[in-house]
C-alpha cells in the first residue's frame, strides 16, 4: 500500500514557521535529462505548430517546491521507478494512455508530495524558481489538496478541459484551486506548457464540497 497522505502541521499563518513559508514553481524542459523523450516532444511539438500555423515552441513540465513550517515538500507527477512509492511520497496513481493498461506499472503515473523530496534534473531548470508565495496558509492548502489531485488518464481529456491531461495539468490544478492565479502564469519565452489550460478549468469546476478522490494502485 501506498504512504496516506501528508498531514502538515496546523498554523494561522503568525507563527514562526510563517516566515519559511513559500510556494516555487520550476520550468523544467520536457524530456530534461532524458534524449528519447525529449526528441519525441519535439516531434510532437512539430506536428502541432504545423497543424496550428505557427512556429514550434520549447515545451516544459512543471513541478512546484512548497515550503512550510522547516519543511521542504516536491510536488510533480512522473513515471513510476519501482513499487516503493512510500519512499517518495505518492499520494495519487493514474493512468497513462488507456485505463485498461493501468494494472502494468509501466502504464502508470504517479504524483508525489515529497516531504524532503528532490527535482530530478532540477539543474537544466529555466528561469526557476519562479516565486509564486509567501503566504503559509496558501502553501498548507497546496500540501492539502495534492491527495485530492484528480486521477485522470495522462495523455488524454476525459475530463473535457480542453487539452490533455499531464503533469502540467496537475500542477495548474493544485495552484488554481490553492488560490492563486494559474491562467496568468506564463512559460518562459519562446515556450508552452500543454495540459496548463486543463488543470485550470477542470479545478474552477471541482466544488471544494465535493473534492476528487485518489486513485492509488499497487504492483
Amino acid at each position: 500500500m501506498e504512504s496516506p497522505p501528508p498531514t502538515p502541521p496546523s498554523t494561522d499563518g503568525t507563527g514562526p514557521g510563517a516566515r519559511a513559508a513559500g510556494v516555487d514553481l520550476f520550468w523544467l524542459p520536457l524530456g530534461a535529462g532524458g534524449s528519447s523523450v525529449r526528441f519525441n516532444g519535439r516531434v510532437f511539438e512539430g506536428v502541432q505548430a504545423r497543424l496550428e500555423r505557427r512556429r514550434p515552441l520549447d515545451l516544459y513540465h512543471t513541478a512546484l517546491e512548497v515550503r512550510f513550517e522547516g519543511a521542504v515538500f516536491v510536488i510533480e507527477m512522473t513515471p513510476i521507478p519501482d513499487a516503493r512509492g512510500q519512499a517518495r511520497g505518492v499520494v495519487v496513481e493514474g493512468p497513462v494512455g488507456a485505463r485498461w493498461a493501468a494494472r502494468f506499472r509501466i502504464f502508470r503515473y504517479e504524483i508525489r508530495c515529497w516531504r524532503g523530496g528532490a527535482i530530478p534534473d532540477v539543474d537544466e531548470a529555466v528561469a526557476s524558481p519562479l516565486r509564486l508565495s509567501d503566504d503559509p496558509l496558501i502553501a498548507r492548502r497546496i500540501i492539502e489538496l495534492a491527495p485530492q489531485v484528480p486521477p485522470a488518464t495522462w495523455g488524454r481529456d476525459e475530463l473535457e478541459g480542453g487539452e490533455m491531461w499531464n503533469s502540467n495539468s496537475v500542477v495548474a490544478w493544485l495552484l488554481e484551486r490553492a488560490g492563486l492565479p494559474a491562467g496568468a502564469i506564463l512559460p518562459p519565452g519562446g515556450g508552452r506548457a500543454p495540459g496548463w489550460r486543463s488543470g485550470i478549468v477542470v479545478a474552477r469546476r471541482a466544488s471544494p464540497r465535493e473534492p476528487h478522490r485518489p486513485m492509488l494502485l499497487t504492483g
